[in-house]
Order: structure tokens, then sequence, then C-alpha cells
């Protein structure tokens, strides 16, 4: 078992999106003819550093583009936003306008993110344009389907279009509002417990406090919290168990603390044990949508062998299941803990109709 802090050990490759992945993508309309694509974003002329609110220099600068080029790339911009936002239909856009374009160079993505504004209002929204990963694309759809969070997506070729997800960043919320009176700290704690074991579930890494933000929705008996994933780039590709473990983060130090200082052992279980409830009462909802995910994620390559086969040893061992050992994918070890959760939970539900794969292990 990992002792050690989890640390990625290099940067990770982008995967190119496989057929396989596109035709799931068509079959649900995540796939679209877009009149902006990455690749014409890239063509700026010139870029200055943005500054945060306060003054300091960010990750990010504001890029410019030829006058010629400017109004109709504006343009195509909002039919873009007005594909994820309301399938296309720009009689409801006539009135929002792009104010800046931003890009960053760090990260896997090399995102764009495209700030609008309604004129009637002035009420900004943020979406980013990215370079195609099939990595990134896994770990958004696995978002959608398994997490009680839904996402707006979009790719064309190789660019990838993406909603602005809102929230607290989670390295502000450990500073700023961990402590707040108003927030139940039992609440803040199982919200932290169920994100850990959506993540570890479906093998969503990298999971530092700056890749995922805090939603805070008020409530008649105090505010509710929800931890949202806003990085998939990490999608099924370290080989290191504990990478897909939020708790085991030294970023995350303080919230894993908090959570031991305010939760038994028992009700921890108790927390982990829904959250995997929940996992497969989604799963089974969509059924032949996931199957057919997990099919074209089971042939497609998105990590080295070498990190295949470890973490299918270290989860052979935490589940105490063999039959990790047969896997030779990412998609393939996905199905597997899926199938891990399902039978620890029929084994404390005896009553409960098994399925024809449970009975086949046997």
């Amino acid at each position: 078992m990992d002792a050690k802090p989890p640390v990625p050990q290099q940067k990770k490759p982008s995967y190119p999106i496989s057929e396989g992945l596109r035709a799931y993508l068509r079959r649900y309309r995540r796939e679209r003819a877009l009149p902006a694509t990455y690749e014409r974003l890239r063509s700026f002329a010139d870029s200055v550093p943005l500054s945060d609110a306060s003054g300091k220099p960010t990750l990010w600068e504001s890029v410019f583009y030829s006058r010629l080029d400017m109004e109709s790339l504006h343009d195509d911009l909002k039919h873009v936003y007005a594909l994820i936002r309301v399938d296309g239909d720009l009689s409801v856009m006539k009135h929002l306008y792009i104010d800046r374009i931003d890009y960053c160079a760090f990260g896997n993505s090399a995102p764009f993110r495209i700030h609008i504004i309604n004129a009637y209002n002035e009420n900004p929204d943020y979406f980013y344009i990215k370079r195609g990963d099939a990595s990134r694309v896994y770990g958004l759809e696995l978002e959608h389907l398994l997490s009680p969070n839904r996402l707006n997506y979009l790719t064309c070729g190789n660019t990838l279009v993406e909603e602005h997800i809102a929230g607290i960043p989670g390295n502000v919320f450990v500073d700023r509002w961990l402590d707040n009176p108003e927030l139940r700290p039992i609440r803040v704690a199982k919200e932290l417990v169920k994100f850990n074991e959506r993540c570890f579930v479906r093998l969503l890494g990298d999971m530092r406090s700056y890749n995922f933000v805090v939603v805070v929705t008020p409530d008649f008996e105090g505010a509710q919290v929800r931890l949202r994933a806003m990085d998939f780039d990490q999608q099924s590709y370290e080989g290191r168990m504990n990478l897909y473990r939020p708790q085991f983060f030294k970023d995350n130090q303080k919230l894993a603390l908090f959570c031991t200082q305010h939760l038994r052992i028992e009700t921890a279980h108790q927390y982990q044990r829904e959250e995997q409830v929940l996992i497969l009462q989604r799963a089974a909802i969509i059924e032949d949508r996931l199957e057919m995910l997990l099919a074209a994620m089971s042939v497609d390559e998105l990590a080295p062998a070498e990190n295949i086969r470890e973490l299918r040893e270290s989860l052979a061992e935490h589940y105490q299941r063999n039959d990790y050992l047969l896997c030779e994918s990412m998609g393939e070890l996905v199905r597997e803990n899926l199938r891990s959760i399902r039978l620890n939970v029929d084994a404390l539900l005896p009553g409960r109709p098994q399925r024809l794969d449970q009975e086949s292990e046997k």
C-alpha cells in the first residue's frame, strides 16, 4: 500500500480520440460541427499577461487577433456558446458579446477561456476551448454519467469545448471557508468522503485542491456543500493507486484531518457505502450508454502498460479480487471497480437479485 503522499511522476501525454470513442460521441450528440476550432484560436497575433482582481499575475494571458478576423471570430464563438447552452438557438443569444479571450500555456490542454457577457445586465459567463484529448473526454463523460453533476461539452475533430464549472476553488475553500460557522462540519466531511469515493471508483486522478471546486448551497438548516471535479486530464493514467484518492494528496491534508476530526470511522464507512450505492443506481439507469463508453475505453490506449500493471495489482489487493490481474487496459479496470462495489453491496443484501455477470464470477 502507498505510504508516501502521491505525486504524479511525469506530465501526461495527450491521447487521440479513437474511432470507437468518436462513434460514442456522435451517438450521444457530443460530436458536432463547430464554427470556431482550437487551431483557429491558436492563430492570435499578440498577447498580454493577465492579472487577477488583486493585481497578482496569473498563468493566463489575454490574446488578440487581427481586426479582419476579430468580428467573424466573435460571431462564431457566440455560436459555439449557443451550441453548448441552447443547442445552437442563436435567436436568444443576440444580446451577448465576447469581452475577452484568454490563453493558458500551462497544463495538458493549453486552454482558451472565452469571457462572454450579457449586454442587458452585464452578467458574465465563461466557456473553454481546448485541445482534444481522449483521457479528458472519458473523464468528462464518466463524471456526467456516474456523479450527481451534469456536464455540457462538445467535440469536433481535435477541438474540445467545455462549459465553465462554477464554484469556490478547493484551495480557496480550505483557506477561507473551512472554518466558516455557517457550514456544518459534518456536512462538509460527508461530502469529502463521497467525493473521494467517486474519484476512486471511476479512477479520476490528481484531485489536488486546485483541481476541484466546492459548491455551497444555502439551505433552511445551514448550507449544503458539494465537491465537483473541474480538471479531467488525469483520468485513468497513473499507476499508483493513491493518486486516485484525494485524501492522500499533501495539498488536501487539511481536508483529510478535518474529516478525521469530525467523523467516526463507522460513519465514514456509511457515507462511502451510500456513494457506492448511488453510483450503481446511476449506472443502472444508463446501462447501455455506459457499456458503449466502457467498451471504447477498454480498447483505447490511455496509459503506459507499466502503469496498468502496477494499478491492477494494487486494486486486486485492495478489493481482494484476482479478476483485476486479467485486465489489460484502464477501461477494463474502471469496469472491474464498478463490478467490485456491486459485489460488495450485494454481499450485504443477500436477497437482492444477482446479475448474470456476477453469477459467472462465483
